[in-house]
C-alpha cells in the first residue's frame, strides 16, 4: 500500500477543523530518512552536473550575442550549438533532475530498484547529448522547446533520457501516496507533485504520438518543431507545478503561514492541471501539422496555469513579508523564494506584450524558466540538511539568489528592449543587425546582465557544494526498514 500522509490538526476523518487552522496549514514535506534519500540525492548531482554544464555553454552563448566581443567569435553555429546544449540543460534535464529529486521523496521505498535505473538511464542520456558538441555534432535545429543537434549521438542519447523519464514518471505515479479524505497542507503538496507526475505522462504520450504521425519527409526544422510542440507545451504545466509545490514549502520552511487552506491549495493545484488535458484533445481534433492544433495548444499554455500562480504567488510573498525570520539557515530559502516570484511575474507581464518573432520572446520565456529554475534552487537549500548534508548559510548564500535574479532580470529587460526595435530570436553576430546605438545598448545590457547571471548560477553550485563538504559525520546512516 502507497504512504498516506498524516494530516495535520490531528484529523482522522472528514471534519473540518477550526477556521483558523484552515488558514494556517503547514506546508511541510517529509524527507525519508532511509533508501529513497540516497535515491534522493543521486538525482541531486544529476542536476547539478545539468547547471555547470549549462553555465559552460552559456558563458559561449552570452559571449557571442555582446557586441564587440562577438566580432572574435565564429558567430552563427558557435552560437547555435552553445543554445541546444545550454537551453537542453538549464532547462530539460535540470527541470527533469529535481522533479526526479521530490519524486523520490514523494514515493514509497518500494521499487527503489526502479529508480535508480531511470536515474542511470537519464544521466546516460544526458552524457551522450552534452559529448555530441565535440565527437559527433552535426547541425544545430533550433526547434522550439528542445533545440536538438541533427546528431546520431545527439539524437540517441535524447531517446536514452526520454526513456529514462518514462521510467522514473511510471514509478512515480504507481507509487505516488494516496490523499485520503483527511489532507492538510502536506497532502496538498503530494497532490502537486502527483499533478507533476502526471503532467510529464502527458508529455511524453504526446511527444510518442507526435513520433507516430508527423511526416519523415518533412526537413529538419519543420519536423522537430511539430514533434515537440504538442509536448514542449505540457512539459510547461510540469514546471510550473514543481514550482508551485517548492514555493509553498518555501515559504513554509520560512517560518511563515500561508493564508491558503489545504482545500483552497489543492484547488489551485487541480486548476495548474486542467489545462494539460486540453493536449490530448487538439491530438485527437486536428491533425498535428494544423494551425488549429498549434494554435489550440499555445492558447492552453496561455490560459491554463495562470488562475492558479497568481494568488498562490501573492499568497506566499504576503505570508512571507509579513513573517520575521527567526533563523539565518531561512535567508538563503526567503532570497530563493522572492526572487522566484519576481522572475516569473516578469517574464508573465512580458509574455502579454509579445508581437512577432523578436527578442521578446526569449525575453519572456527567460523569465518564466528562471523563475522555476530559482524556486528548484531554494528547494536543493531547503532539502540539502535532511539528505544529510550541511545547510547553507551566510551572505553568499543569501545573495546568490537575489544575483541571479538580478542578472536574468537585466538579460531580459536587454531583449525587451531589443525586441522593440524588431531585433531578431535565434541570431547572433552581424545576423542582429542592429543598426542604432539603442539597439546595441539593448543587447549589452542583455550581456552583461547574462554574465551576472552566470555569475550567480556558478555561485550556486559553489554553495552547494560547500554544504556538502559539510556534511556531518553521521550523515551517512541511512535507515532502511519500510515507513
Amino acid at each position: 500500500m502507497s504512504a498516506i500522509p498524516r494530516p495535520p490538526f490531528g484529523r482522522t476523518s472528514g471534519h473540518s477543523p477550526p477556521a483558523a487552522a484552515q488558514t494556517q496549514a503547514e506546508y511541510d514535506l517529509a524527507v525519508p530518512q532511509d533508501a529513497r534519500r540516497a535515491l534522493a540525492r543521486g538525482w541531486l548531482w544529476l542536476g547539478l552536473f545539468a547547471l555547470i554544464g549549462s553555465g559552460l555553454f552559456s558563458i559561449l552563448l552570452v559571449l557571442s550575442r555582446t557586441p564587440g566581443i562577438n566580432q572574435m567569435l565564429p558567430a552563427a553555429n558557435f552560437f547555435h550549438v552553445s543554445l541546444v546544449l545550454h537551453v537542453d540543460l538549464s532547462v530539460l534535464v535540470w527541470f527533469v533532475a529535481l522533479g526526479g529529486l521530490l519524486w523520490s521523496l514523494n514515493s514509497s521505498q518500494r521499487g527503489s530498484g526502479w529508480g535508480w535505473i531511470a536515474l542511470w538511464i537519464t544521466a546516460a542520456g544526458t552524457a551522450a547529448m552534452s559529448l555530441a558538441p565535440f565527437l559527433n555534432p552535426g547541425e544545430p535545429i533550433m526547434a522550439n522547446y528542445i533545440p536538438v543537434l541533427s546528431s546520431p549521438l545527439f539524437l540517441a542519447g535524447l531517446a536514452v533520457f526520454g526513456l529514462g523519464v518514462g521510467v522514473l514518471v511510471l514509478r512515480s505515479m504507481l507509487l505516488a501516496p494516496r490523499l485520503g479524505f483527511g489532507f492538510g497542507g502536506q497532502g496538498a503538496l503530494h497532490f502537486g507533485l502527483n499533478a507533476a507526475a502526471v503532467s510529464m505522462a502527458v508529455a511524453l504520450l504526446s511527444f510518442a504520438w507526435s513520433y507516430a504521425v508527423v511526416p519523415q519527409s518533412l526537413d529538419g526544422k519543420a519536423y522537430y518543431e511539430i514533434l515537440f510542440w504538442g509536448g514542449g507545451h505540457a512539459l510547461q504545466f510540469t514546471w510550473t507545478l514543481l514550482m508551485l509545490v517548492g514555493w509553498l514549502w518555501l515559504a513554509n520552511a520560512c517560518g511563515a503561514r500561508v493564508p491558503l487552506s489545504p482545500r483552497v491549495t489543492l484547488m489551485m493545484l487541480g486548476l495548474a492541471l486542467v489545462g494539460v488535458f486540453v493536449t490530448p484533445y487538439a491530438y485527437l481534433a486536428y491533425d498535428v501539422a494544423s494551425v488549429e492544433h498549434r494554435n489550440l495548444l499555445t492558447w492552453a499554455m496561455r490560459v491554463g496555469g495562470g488562475p492558479a500562480i497568481v494568488p498562490v504567488g501573492l499568497a506566499v510573498v504576503v505570508a512571507v513579508f509579513n513573517h520575521r525570520l527567526t533563523q539565518e539557515t531561512m535567508r538563503p530559502l526567503r532570497a530563493a523564494l522572492l526572487s522566484s516570484v519576481l522572475l516569473f511575474a516578469a517574464g508573465g507581464v512580458i509574455g502579454v506584450f509579445i508581437n512577432g518573432s523578436n527578442v521578446r520572446i526569449p525575453a519572456h520565456y527567460h523569465g518564466c524558466i528562471v523563475g522555476v529554475t530559482l524556486a528548484l534552487m531554494g528547494v536543493v537549500y531547503k532539502v540539502l540538511p535532511a539528505l544529510g548534508y550541511g545547510a547553507p548559510q551566510g551572505r553568499l548564500a543569501t545573495w546568490q539568489p537575489w544575483l541571479y535574479g538580478a542578472g536574468q532580470l537585466m538579460h531580459i529587460i536587454g531583449l525587451v528592449w531589443s525586441g522593440g526595435y524588431g531585433v531578431q530570436r535565434k541570431v547572433a553576430g552581424a545576423e542582429q543587425v542592429l543598426r542604432s546605438t539603442a539597439e546595441v545598448a539593448g543587447m549589452g545590457l542583455m550581456g552583461l546582465g547574462g554574465l551576472i547571471a552566470i555569475i550567480g548560477g556558478l555561485l550556486f553550485v559553489v554553495v552547494v557544494i560547500q554544504a556538502i563538504r559539510n556534511t556531518p559525520a553521521s550523515a551517512g546512516q541511512i535507515q532502511t526498514t519500510q515507513p
